[in-house]
């Protein structure tokens, strides 16, 4: 199950695709080789590889993930990450430091820089034995949300219109909301998405983790989360993070 475009939701603060689903990750039990959304392994390219780099540098950047995007077509949104120490890039969308990739057919973003043939980079890591990093691969598990956990979400989107000065007035909820899913609306640490025009449709969100032993990866985004965006045509991508 995946979400589907609804036609009817334009910018970066309404519910492009419909209905939300949640996130769950599942170790994988051998090398991923499909056009299946997960987090960390190697990328599954379906127009041929085009690992970004650094633009100023050249380093490759971390494969994070990929992601199916909304339709009929199999298609997927490859994210990829600068890291810096512990630091993950993604607080500007247009520096380069974070780049979305889609294919089939899609458009290479204007600001990304791609490696030469064979450019290949770290992928997504948990923290190991004596503090060694450990390459994980996890497939996503697209679930239907409670409903009291959607109804909250809905009401913690609705508030954040509220504060960016929409009406009526709505408060956060009381009830803790689901924090990694694709689809529906979105949920901003900060009530904006910083550096992302009115033109790119929310695609999804994940928080960020690593700290504790259970973890699944390591993502710093500063205790806040990571936002997925597409073109209004489906053939490019952005990605933001923000701290809470």
């Amino acid at each position: 199950m995946i979400t589907v475009p609804t036609g009817r939701a334009p910018g970066p603060y309404g519910a492009a695709f419909l209905p939300r689903l949640r996130m769950s990750f599942r170790a994988a039990p051998a090398p991923v080789m499909e056009a299946v959304s997960k987090f960390g392994g190697q990328p599954v390219w379906l127009d041929g590889p085009a690992w970004p780099v650094h633009p100023r540098t050249g380093e490759p950047l971390v494969f994070i993930g990929q992601f199916r995007v909304p339709g009929h077509e199999v298609r997927l949104a490859y994210l990829f990450l600068h890291e810096e120490g512990m630091d993950m890039g993604g607080t500007a969308g247009e520096d380069g430091e974070a780049v979305v990739l889609v294919q089939p057919g899609g458009r290479v973003p204007s600001f990304a820089s791609i490696g030469s043939r064979g450019t290949t980079g770290r992928t997504l890591w948990r923290w190991g034995p004596d503090d060694t990093e450990m390459p994980v691969e996890w497939l996503i598990d697209l679930t239907p949300i409670p409903r009291e956990l959607d109804k909250a979400a809905n009401q913690a989107a609705a508030s954040s219109r509220y504060i960016r000065g929409a009406r009526p007035a709505v408060d956060l909820p009381e009830e803790d909301w689901p924090k990694d899913f694709l689809g529906g609306e979105p949920i901003y640490p900060n009530q904006e998405a910083f550096g992302i025009d009115d033109s790119w449709l929310f695609l999804g969100q994940f928080e960020d983790r690593g700290e504790a032993e259970e973890d699944p990866f390591f993502l710093n985004f500063g205790y806040g989360s990571g936002f997925l965006f597409l073109s209004p045509d489906h053939l490019e991508g952005r990605f933001m993070s923000d701290c809470s």
